[in-house]
């Protein structure tokens, strides 16, 4: 398992990255994520470090702040060394009932991070992510928010998931401007069946120096081949929750290349889903969901597979966006 830095940051996170969303859902969408309890999240979580993996990702959300308490407990049962791990969570989600319950205001942001650190048994969280944007807050707000815990000590770097480019442009300005805590990351959706943060996201998280955590690297299990035609999706979670959006269309063509690029390296049509994903020079790691150890594993071999310029080239021309504006207005005007 190869380390790589998280952004311009000094802090260095495993390729792969281990997601606790599966952790502790009962009824309604975390039952349909994932049910597992304690028992099997400790096994989980021991195949993942047995593996080399040292970030571990959760969410005050997830299942109601069960999967924290799942995920604190986990660690602390196998005797983890504290700095061993990177542990990273967000906050911004409706955590009860009332307007001040829920977004990226001050007081949310800091009595959730609060709630955050009493769940996991930490003293400290790693990395401290603002689940969404919240068009209702002044992101100064936010922003100064999230400094005032970095400058106490209970977090050492902060992130952002699922904010457009212009969104993390204008954070990036504030916290210079205001010398806060620098943004480190973003967690965003990326995958081949869905490169559409190659628009606009990654050229600009190239060009700052942001780190990219992917979520949902085989697009909810789709990239698996279980879902397209002739596959066998019994029990898998798409077949429940249809997240993320996918258009099929185009994946089915994807799913041909895959499983012929899989036959020659004689693996799987997930494990070169993720193996492309790990050549992509703006991913600094892929969060990786599993419900079985045997799972987690499998995913984990995609660290030992070499893709070729052929089987690139492939699975880019297969994959590919369509070209739209201002695309093919700037087409051509790279003079580096």
């Amino acid at each position: 398992m190869r380390m790589r830095k998280l952004g311009k940051s000094g802090l260095f996170v495993s390729e792969l990255s281990f997601g606790a969303m599966t952790f502790g859902g009962t009824d309604g969408i975390w039952g349909q994520v994932g049910k597992l309890g304690q028992d099997e999240a400790d096994a989980l979580v021991k195949a993942a470090l047995d593996a080399g993996i040292n970030l571990f990702d959760t969410a005050n959300i997830y299942a109601n702040g069960l999967s924290e308490e799942i995920h604190g407990q986990s660690l602390r049962n196998l005797g983890v060394d504290r700095d061993d791990v990177v542990i990273a969570t967000k906050v911004n989600g409706a955590m009860g009932d009332g307007p001040n319950r829920r977004g990226n205001s001050r007081g949310h942001i800091l009595t959730e991070s609060r709630a955050s650190l009493r769940r996991l048994g930490i003293d400290h969280i790693d990395l401290y992510q603002l689940h969404a944007f919240d068009p209702a807050v002044p992101m100064e707000e936010t922003l100064e928010a999230l400094d005032t815990l970095v400058r106490a000590g209970d977090v050492r770097y902060i992130g952002l998931s699922n904010w457009a480019a212009w969104q993390v442009m204008k954070a990036i300005g504030i916290t210079a401007l205001r010398q806060l805590a620098p943004i480190t990351s973003l967690q965003a959706y990326y995958t081949l069946v869905g490169r559409d943060l190659e628009r606009e996201i990654a050229p600009m998280l190239a060009s700052e120096q942001v780190g990219l955590m992917v979520w949902s690297p085989l697009a909810g299990g789709y990239l698996t081949g279980k879902y397209s035609s002739g596959g066998d999706s019994t029990g898998g979670r798409q077949t429940e929750l249809d997240f993320p959006p996918i258009n099929r269309e185009r994946g089915e063509p994807l799913i041909e290349v895959l499983k012929a690029i899989a036959d020659k390296h004689e693996t799987r049509p997930a494990q070169i889903a993720l193996a492309w994903l790990l050549k992509q020079d703006v991913v600094s790691t892929l969060l990786i969901g599993a419900k079985r150890v045997e799972q987690l594993n499998q995913n984990v071999e995609a660290t030992q597979i070499a893709l070729d310029e052929d089987d690139m080239e492939k699975l880019d021309r297969v994959s590919q966006l369509p070209i739209e504006y201002p695309g093919w207005s700037l087409a051509g005007s790279d003079r580096a």
